[in-house]
């Protein structure tokens, strides 16, 4: 009797472990299963230019001219004016608002509407064309910390009215960059202009001379 006991005791210790163990297997299945419904569905990698070398890099490093880049392409598009720029300036802020940041799209608003008030936008056309010469370089693209830069953009203004020119002048653009990966769908570059990081300045003379 005795020993059909112990059998017994044996056979239920037996499965409280068994229970034990399902549960957690279920625990880890459902903690995996909660980690890839959170994970990420796309991922974005910074690649730079010239791959014939080869590139090894943490998947979040932004190489300093892909920042560059975006810069340059974000600062042209809202300095194209190729109509009217009191319309064509409202356009591009409301256009290109995913690819800056809130602060930013403020200042640019209240821009527009200083510029507009005192009558600077009215049949003006403008562009800025990068300087020969004077593009993309690492000592351009100043790194502050992981998710923030200050480029340095040398380019040409040029501004006319009614077809006649009255304004070009080579300039440095100060401009902070930060990452913002807050939705892909509209900004797949993961990064934000976030206007001035200090007054833009005209250069020299000899910039101009070596433009013509």
């Amino acid at each position: 009797m005795s020993r059909h006991r112990t059998a017994l005791s044996s056979r239920d210790s037996h499965i409280t472990s068994l229970r034990l163990v399902i549960a957690l297997l279920a625990a880890i299945a459902g903690f995996t299963s909660w980690g890839w419904y959170t994970a990420p569905r796309h991922l974005t990698v910074h690649n730079p230019p010239d791959l014939r070398s080869g590139s090894t890099r943490a998947w979040w490093e932004v190489p300093p001219s892909t920042v560059y880049s975006f810069a340059f392409y974000i600062f042209q598009q809202l300095n194209y004016w190729p109509r009217d720029g009191e319309s064509d300036y409202h356009e591009r802020i409301e256009t290109l608002r995913a690819y800056l940041t809130p602060s930013c799209k403020a200042w640019l608003d209240s821009d527009y509407e200083r510029r507009k008030v005192s009558q600077e936008l009215t049949d003006r056309v403008r562009s800025v064309a990068e300087i020969p010469g004077r593009g993309v370089s690492d000592d351009r693209v100043h790194i502050q910390d992981r998710d923030h830069w200050v480029v340095d953009l040398e380019l040409m203004l040029t501004e006319s009215v009614h077809g006649e020119s009255v304004k070009k002048l080579a300039m440095l653009h100060p401009l902070k960059v930060v990452r913002w990966d807050m939705n892909p769908e509209t900004n797949p570059f993961g990064l934000a202009l976030d206007c001035y990081d200090s007054l833009p300045e005209r250069l020299d003379g000899s910039v101009m001379e070596e433009v013509k």
